[in-house]
């Protein structure tokens, strides 16, 4: 079976251990998680098995014929290539199987017939590999592999070096699932993936038959993909087999609990030795026994607390006060320019939306669907754009982006340090507790004295979204908050976001984050032929709405279920694996349609209708919700006019505002009962 084992190796840097004496045998069809905390040596322990680097002393040996694939964290470029013959290029090794197969075909016309037969076994092994590799259905596995990472058809023929760094990521990760090798070593895969490309990596790795080995921060992605965990800790390689990544960390839970009591013993016991030697240091008829208790002190293995295992838990500035309604947009629009599209690419086109106090708001879609358009627009970044945006009364926004980390060492500040600037900011009662929050933000032991200038942009993206969390705001809006976090830093900023009193509007491409703090679902789905952007509201949770979207795909209105999150219909964050076969994302011909449809008992025309009739209940869902929105805005306009002074102590002004109040309230109730109608009938 093909595999990769350690044996004793051992590796430092300077006097640093990063591994030591780690044994290790991963062989194909092995489904781990590497765990530990930031800077344990994750991703060197990956190099080392890839074979890139070498460890200072023990053996790494590798089976005959096993083909490794490493995907780094970021640092590759791709170039001179389209994107298409980039992924292609994944099939090299073909063409060298293809000529040793010639070369073997022109040795058997001359061959005898014993050396016929040797030629002959060598000539199938061979074929079985080239088959295997899907050399004969590589261009449709590149298109299912390139659309299911979210690239689009028309991206096909561009040139890779216009892509991004992230997407110059996604491409490196195509090739290497195409290449299919026989272990996948995997170093934050999902770092640049989006929902609908995550629950597609996801599918694939479930159904690949080789090994893989990956590093994650999404503990949902590790949930779906892994059945152990190997953790890196302190040079130390342990295993958790047969566990999925929770039970991993409810294991780890439990041995930490042991852990913190021996810890307590051990800090008690030697309270009471230093005591003894304290009281006893000078005086002679004890100098044998504290001389003992020194020499007993001095050799005691110190128990260690893992960083991981020191909670943080911080709040926020109490939130000020403001009014119900937090935010008001209407008709938003936004287009940007662009030389290949006449009059400028449209994004988002009659966007209507309102937030109210309190609400935890994740606004979800597709890539292209103008979601961070929208946040920046909302937080005010960003004003060339059409319609309207009305704060209400009162309020306080701070906005945290990935292009916050840009202001850090604005107006000279390259050469403060982190703690310094953190010390000046932050509110008195939290400055204690400093240390700890750093920490737990991955900003440890020498890391807190780094000058602003020299910091990484994932540091300075940590530390900006730290800063924010200390100023007294009432509405958070946040572009991609977890992005350069660990799982740790993810449920620390979790907790605190959970507990803030105020309102919050975010992006994010992490599951079980998106799933611990929305309380409502805003889907933005991008407009088509002039048509406005569609925004669909979704009370609840997140698992909610996937329910929703559940029962939706089940009654064939959003899509077939194997269609891929890249481009098919299927919603976001409700992607699957493409069956095999079928060009993952491809929409459905007319003649597949109607075979979907007479599969269903419609015929083609009679489905038509029935999604033209559904279209229609939807836009008038969300007419009516509009209009719910605007009488609760109306309402809550006339109670604080009803507040002031001048009106309630006019009792002519005081009952002709009541009135309006009732009579609202009613036109309110009315719009909220057709509106229960037809979201009824859209179930």
């Amino acid at each position: 079976m093909p595999a990769v084992q350690f044996s004793k190796v051992s590796l430092a840097f300077g006097d640093r251990d990063i591994l030591r004496d780690v044994s290790l045998n991963f062989s194909s069809g092995m489904k781990a998680a590497l765990a530990g905390a930031n800077g344990s040596g994750k991703s060197t322990l990956m190099k080392i098995l890839a074979g890139v680097m070498q460890p200072d002393s023990g053996a790494r040996a590798l089976e005959k014929g096993t083909r490794i694939s490493w995907l780094p964290q970021s640092g590759l470029v791709h170039k001179g290539r389209t994107l298409e013959e980039e992924a292609l290029g994944a099939f090299s090794r073909c063409t060298d199987i293809l000529r040793q197969m010639e070369e073997l075909d022109r040795e058997l016309a001359s061959a005898s017939a014993r050396r016929a037969g040797q030629l002959g076994e060598e000539r199938d092994r061979l074929q079985y590999e080239l088959s295997a590799s899907g050399w004969e259905r590589r261009k449709g596995l590149t298109e299912q592999t390139l659309l299911g990472l979210g690239f689009a058809r028309e991206d096909f023929s561009r040139q890779v070096e216009e892509f991004s760094g992230g997407w110059q990521m996604r491409i490196a990760l195509a090739k290497i699932l195409l290449e299919k090798p026989d272990i996948l070593l995997l170093d934050e895969p999902t770092n640049y993936l989006d929902l609908e490309a995550r629950r597609w990596l996801e599918g694939w790795l479930q159904s690949f038959s080789g090994g893989f080995l990956v590093v994650s921060h999404d503990r949902f992605f590790l949930d779906k993909t892994v059945n152990e965990v190997y953790e890196l800790s302190g040079g130390k390689l342990t295993r958790y087999a047969s566990c999925t990544y929770s039970g991993y960390e409810q294991r780890r839970a439990e041995e930490n609990a042991a852990l913190l009591l021996r810890y307590k013993e051990q800090q008690e016991e030697i309270a009471r030795q230093e005591l003894f030697i304290r009281r006893f240091r000078y005086k002679a008829t004890k100098a044998a026994a504290v001389q003992s208790r020194i020499k007993q002190l001095e050799k005691l293995e110190r128990i260690e607390i893992p960083e991981a295992l020191k909670t943080v838990r911080f709040s926020f500035p109490p939130a000020p006060h403001c009014g119900r309604i937090v935010l008001t947009a209407e008709g938003i629009g936004k287009t940007y320019a662009s030389s290949s599209v006449s009059g400028g690419k449209c994004v988002l086109r009659g966007v209507d939306f309102t937030l109210e106090k309190g609400e935890k708001v994740v606004v979800a879609g597709r890539n292209g669907a103008g979601k961070s358009t929208l946040l920046r627009i909302l937080a005010g970044v960003d004003p060339d754009f059409t319609g309207t945006v009305v704060p209400g009364a009162g309020v306080r926004t701070g906005w945290f982006s990935q292009d916050s980390a840009g202001m850090l060492d604005a107006g000279g500040r390259e050469n403060t340090r982190i703690l310094d600037l953190l010390e000046e900011e932050a509110p008195s009662g939290i400055v204690p507790k400093l240390r700890d929050m750093l920490g737990a933000f991955l900003f440890r032991g020498d890391d807190v004295f780094k000058p602003l200038g020299v910091l990484s942009g994932g540091e300075r993206n940590r530390l900006a979204l730290l800063r924010l969390l200390f100023r007294p705001l009432n509405l958070l809006i946040l572009d991609e908050p977890t992005n350069h976090l660990d799982i740790h830093a993810k449920d620390v900023l979790l907790d605190t976001l959970q507990r803030f009193d105020g309102s919050v509007i975010f992006v994010s491409h992490d599951q079980g984050f998106i799933e611990g703090l929305a309380t409502r679902v805003l889907e933005l789905t991008a407009g088509t032929g002039g048509a406005p952007s569609r925004v669909r509201n979704f009370p609840g949770s997140y698992a909610d709405y996937l329910f929703r979207l559940s029962r939706e795909d089940a009654a064939g209105t959003a899509g077939t279920s194997g269609a891929s999150g890249a481009s098919g219909a299927m919603h976001p964050g409700t992607a699957a694996a493409s069956p095999p076969g079928t060009a993952a994302g491809s929409a459905p011909s007319p003649d597949a349609a109607r075979t979907q449809a007479s599969g269903r008992g419609l015929s083609y025309q009679e489905e038509k209708q029935r999604r033209a009739a559904r279209r229609k209940l939807e836009r008038e869902e969300e007419r009516l919700l509009a209009s719910i929105s605007a009488e609760e805005a109306q309402i809550a306009q006339l109670q604080q006019e009803l507040d002031q002074p001048a009106v309630y102590a006019d009792r002519e002004k005081s009952r002709a505002v009541q009135q309006e109040i009732d009579a609202r309230r009613e036109t309110l109730a009315a719009l909220t009962a057709s509106w229960e109608e037809i979201s009824a009938q859209l179930l």
